[in-house]
């Protein structure tokens, strides 16, 4: 897919958090700029402690700059009330983390839907089990629908995040340190299938991690060293 402008725009965005006694602020990131166009794939990298995370965070609306401005489509989302970013996260943004956080006491399927139970959409509701299969088959687990996340292997739990990340189809997915917790084989099938996923279904791809190789495979690299973009 073609890349286009104008897409996510980061404009002079830092992060502060109070003290618990009286020191100054603990700042985290300081005057971050860039842009990441329509359709790209981007890799967050640095060391640990250095604002990863946190820029990842601010960028999907779950939490807010102390300065500066995060764009998505031109719309400054500090302006959006919590109601309205709640929209944003549920119908623009998918998050895959690494830690999976799948519903234990559900099966495959039912963890992938359960981002569709909040959309006012009816039609998206009705057609989202279709999709849903349909996206499980593209990761090759068709035959795990009805398997709950503790009969599934750690590779096989990752991928079934990715699935329910996508299942309202985002404009912008959103992984932090997704191959952290994998063995070199599942992180390798993982990331390969981010990248295609990427590709075919159009959406935006930004990824914190500490795996180099994996950086090195996104069209653009952004390096955070002691909360400043190097």
């Amino acid at each position: 897919m073609t890349a286009t402008p104008d897409f996510l725009k980061l404009e002079d965005v830092s992060k502060s958090y109070d003290s618990v006694s009286d020191a100054p602020p603990v700042r985290v990131l300081e005057a971050i700029n860039f842009t990441v166009l329509s359709g790209e794939s981007a890799a967050i990298c640095g060391p640990s402690g250095s604002g990863k995370s946190t820029l990842l965070n601010l960028i999907g609306t779950l939490d807010k700059p102390t300065r500066g401005r995060v764009l998505l489509q031109k719309e400054d989302l500090a302006q959006l009330n919590e109601k309205q970013l709640a929209s944003v996260r549920n119908r623009q943004i998918g998050f895959i983390f690494q830690a999976h956080h799948l519903l234990p006491q559900c099966t495959v399927l039912e963890n992938v839907l359960v981002p569709t139970l909040a959309s006012p959409d009816a039609s998206q509701r009705k057609s989202a089990p279709g999709r849903a299969n349909q996206l499980l088959e593209r990761v090759g687990l068709s035959a795990r629908i009805h398997h709950r996340p503790g009969q599934l292997s750690g590779g096989e739990r990752q991928r079934v995040a990715v699935v329910r990340a996508l299942i309202n189809q985002p404009k912008l997915l959103l992984a932090d340190e997704p191959t952290g917790a994998l063995d070199q084989a599942a992180a390798d099938e993982l990331a390969r299938l981010l990248i295609e996923l990427n590709r075919e279904e159009g959406v935006t791809l930004i990824l914190v991690t500490h795996a180099a190789g994996l950086a090195e495979r996104m069209q653009r690299v952004f390096r955070i060293q002691d909360g400043r973009l190097k």
